[in-house]
């Protein structure tokens, strides 16, 4: 079992900044045996996508629609993966879902909203 423990969510202007954090509440040991962490985003209508995930080595792989304004970051000894959102457009407003895969399964977080205004 990893439990998620999503932060940083809230209201910003277009043009803005925030940041994202996911803890797992898991040993570091555990932590570093996850194979992949990351954030997905939804909104109502939309089927779950991707946002970016970096892998147990390090490789990353981001959305199309966040390169070069996203950036995703581990933290191995605080247990979190970060998620640095500059740029922001009112597109970019959704649930945002931390996630992580151990061996075979895959775990989500409750959700924390981002909400960029025009």
């Amino acid at each position: 079992q990893v439990q998620l423990v999503e932060s940083g969510g809230g209201l910003v202007q277009a043009g803005g900044s925030l940041r994202l954090s996911c803890a797992a509440s898991r040993s570091i040991f555990e932590f570093n045996a996850l194979n992949a962490m990351g954030w997905y985003r939804q909104t109502p209508g939309k089927q779950r996508e991707l946002v970016a995930t970096i892998t147990k080595g390090g490789s990353t792989n981001y959305a199309d629609s966040v390169k070069g304004r996203f950036a995703l970051s581990r933290d191995n000894n605080k247990n979190t993966v970060n998620l640095q959102m500059n740029s922001l457009k009112p597109d970019d407003t959704a649930v945002y879902y931390c996630y992580a895969r151990l061996n075979l399964v895959n775990y989500w977080g409750q959700g924390t909203q981002v909400t960029v205004s025009s």
